[in-house]
């Protein structure tokens, strides 16, 4: 068959197809959902590595300068030290002098002189064990210091890497952000963002304080790397809640399961830390009868969800 009428031909069935409404259909909100999940699921990792490199840069940042301050002292005490030994040097050589001409002119016997330079080498001796001992303090600081120097050197470029990636990153979520918007409009809200009253159990202590903290920043967006207050990230989320609690909590997912203790999920309670998915790239906070809150993805809000249907890797109690 000649490839002219090949062309028309298909051109036909493409007509045909056009105009019984079989090409392919706009994909259904469900759809559009399990597309922006498997998106996020391949880009939350990645944030949550920045959190960690970027909250290391910064504590590692401020022990080196804590290092810096502490040599200071030690090196002014090694030069104090130093001046000192150089002191009694020069007074070791005069006294060796005279004492040597005295005796020879008075007469003093030769355990007279060597009796008097002992002791000056005496002092000189302590003067020396003082500053080997000022400057080996001083010394191992300046190694910690080199090596800390060193590993800031290497999660400085760790962390510019991952700002490279900024553009790379806001690019899909600004993706997410339209398929959402196919199916929820412009908002880019998911429903009711407290669907029953938060907490859902009410408990005294700093799981209940952490639950209700949780709970009154319902409605902020998420805002990747954010720990307050106008946005947060997952786990920035449960750091701030848990803050209010008087808790400690680093801004990485895998720190704050670190930093935990494991719980069952009959022995759940507010204020612990649910995590998902095998890596633990996500984490939010329980609030009661099968209730958590957490900062779900990009384009949406910190949010009340069911914990039922979700890959739970395990439960963690802060405190």
């Amino acid at each position: 068959m000649p490839a002219r009428i090949v062309v028309a031909v298909l051109a036909a069935i493409a007509l045909l197809l056009a105009g019984t409404g079989t090409a392919q259909a706009e994909p259904t909100p469900a759809e559009l959902e399990k597309q922006i999940d498997d998106m996020w699921n391949q880009l939350e990792p990645t944030i949550e590595q920045y959190n960690q490199v970027h909250s290391q840069l910064k504590e590692n940042r401020a022990k080196a300068a804590a290092l810096q301050q502490q040599l200071k002292p030690l090196e002014a005490q090694v030069d104090a030290a130093m001046g000192r030994v150089s002191d009694i040097a020069v007074q070791q050589y005069k006294i060796g002098r005279i004492t040597t001409l005295d005796a020879l002119l008075r007469g003093n016997t030769p355990t007279d002189l060597l009796d008097q330079l002992a002791t000056v080498n005496a002092i000189a001796r302590n003067q020396h064990a003082e500053i080997q001992g000022v400057a080996a303090a001083r010394d191992k600081l300046a190694g910690d210091k080199h090596t800390l120097d060193t590993l800031i050197a290497q999660q400085t470029t760790q962390d510019a890497d991952l700002a490279a990636k900024k553009t790379q990153i806001e690019g899909k979520l600004t993706e997410l952000q339209k398929l959402r918007q196919q199916v929820y409009g412009s908002s880019g809200a998911t429903g009711t963002l407290k669907p029953v009253a938060c907490p859902v159990d009410y408990i005294g202590g700093p799981g209940g304080t952490a639950a209700k903290k949780a709970c009154d920043l319902i409605g902020k967006p998420y805002v990747w790397g954010a720990t307050g207050p106008n946005g947060y990230d997952c786990s920035g989320l449960t750091l701030t809640a848990w803050a209010a609690a008087g808790v400690k909590l680093r801004h990485y997912t895998k720190w704050q399961w670190d930093d935990t203790k494991a719980v069952a999920r009959a022995d759940l309670r507010p204020g612990d830390l649910v995590f998902f998915h095998s890596d633990l790239h996500h984490v939010g906070i329980y609030v009661g009868g099968g209730w958590m809150v957490h900062a779900p993805t990009t384009g949406d809000y910190v949010r009340m969800a069911k914990l039922e249907g979700r890959p739970i890797t395990g439960y963690r109690r802060p405190g």
